[in-house]
């Protein structure tokens, strides 16, 4: 894991806050290595209901990106379409 921190929302709870990180180092494991897709798939469920609308999960994926060097759009793009148990980008 990179030195650097999350995008956040001051307004979400510490419980969000979580879910959001959760899924963001998700998003790092399966593109630095390799990660269960359905584990995947769970974290971003959750992501979703914290980060509700596609603009704001589209602003969170820019700051993310320019941060960490992964899209999280490609990274979901990526573990709808495999099919395997496990995957990475």
């Amino acid at each position: 894991m990179k030195n650097y921190s999350y995008p956040i929302d001051l307004d979400w709870s510490t419980e969000e806050v979580v879910i959001v990180t959760e899924f963001l180092a998700a998003v790092e494991q399966a593109n630095e290595s390799q990660i269960d897709r359905l584990q995947f798939m769970r974290k971003y469920q959750l992501f979703k209901s914290v980060v509700k609308s596609i603009g704001e999960e589209k602003r969170l994926g820019r700051e993310f990106e320019k941060l960490s060097g992964f899209s999280i759009y490609q990274t979901v793009q990526a573990a709808k379409q495999n099919t395997k148990k496990a995957f990475t980008i």
